[in-house]
């Protein structure tokens, strides 16, 4: 059986801006349980979702930042970070 369990490449449409700098291609590895953990004492779903994505893709992005996203962006990386929890649990 194939492991359907690799790091996505996500590319932009629209290049994401972190700490002054373009980015129009990111890599989302496998969180693992410690990722969960590191987040597990935020309350806000999006704030979590956000410093989650954020910590995966090495971004070191801030939620100021990634609320400065465009939305298609947004639903793009939580797609990918949904895809990968779908299969353990429901909700962080």
């Amino acid at each position: 059986m194939a492991n359907k369990r690799v790091p996505k490449k996500i590319k932009f449409e629209v290049p994401i801006i972190v700490g002054g700098k373009e980015i129009d291609e990111v890599t989302m590895r496998v969180p693992k349980g410690r990722d969960l953990t590191a987040v597990s004492g935020i309350l806000d779903p999006i704030e979590r979702d956000f410093t989650l994505i954020s910590n995966l893709c090495d971004l070191n992005a801030t939620v100021d930042e990634m609320n400065e996203f465009d939305a298609a962006e947004i639903v793009q990386l939580q797609g990918e970070l949904k895809g990968f929890l779908s299969s353990t649990q429901k909700t962080l």
